[in-house]
């Protein structure tokens, strides 16, 4: 265990960096949902204008209830926006609803990464949700068999998530260039886009980190256990 305990501070570290993260892109959301952009577009506007200078003409906009729940749904080609996105004519109401039609570019145009994303997510989905209990019982009853089975489930989770970074970035680098080239913003009002896009994306970021500093944790463990297990 004593190999493990070496990953403690970094992992506590990035969970602080996961925590304030989410703290910017609620405060950098707000500040911008209080800045009217110059041409009065909701983010719905904003969204449909995207879709169809796209082709997406058949992809429907839905509101959602809660706030920062805005995705796409890649399997009904849906764009849903949380009640904030979907009515305000704020910055960053055009921003975020903007950066969800660039998964439904990514949909459209087959981006390899978001491909491989979709492929994934039934394998990870059912990893993710196995491997606590591997990892839990084998801690438990020195399982180190189970151990390692759950290392390879939560590797998979992991990966996943390190797929997603740049599904995410190529997501928001889609909508900020499309925004400019379709006149939804200005050029004084990109700046403001940028540090709301962006504030998203160090969550990803930061959640991946947790993640792998986690999985870097659990193959000390089980490399440790096994280690002595054979010394013995």
């Amino acid at each position: 265990m004593l190999y493990s305990d070496v990953m403690l501070i970094p992992i506590l570290l990035a969970f602080a960096l996961s925590l304030w993260a989410q703290f910017r892109v609620k405060g950098t959301f707000n500040k911008y949902a209080q800045v009217a952009n110059m041409y009065g577009l909701t983010g719905h506007d904003a969204a449909r204008r995207m879709l169809d200078a796209n082709g997406l003409y058949d992809v429907p906009i839905e509101p959602v209830p809660g706030a920062l729940s805005d995705h796409y749904d890649p399997i009904h080609r849906v764009v849903r926006l949380s009640e904030p996105v979907y009515y305000e004519r704020s910055i960053s109401a055009v921003a975020v609803a903007c950066h969800e039609v660039g998964h439904a570019i990514q949909h459209k145009q087959k981006y390899p990464m978001l491909v491989l994303r979709h492929r994934m997510f039934p394998v990870v989905n059912f990893a993710s949700g196995v491997a606590p209990f591997l990892l839990l019982a084998g801690f438990l009853f020195g399982a180190y068999n189970l151990v390692g089975i759950g290392v390879i489930f939560f590797s998979a989770a992991v990966l996943f998530q390190l797929v997603t970074l740049p599904v995410e970035f190529n997501a928001s680098n889609r909508a900020k260039e499309i925004m400019v080239q379709q006149g939804f913003i200005t050029h004084d009002e990109t700046r403001g886009v940028a540090k709301v896009l962006n504030a998203a994306a160090l969550t990803y970021v930061a959640a991946a980190l947790v993640s792998l500093l986690e999985l870097f944790r659990y193959a000390l463990i089980f490399f440790g256990g096994t280690s002595s297990r054979e010394d013995n």
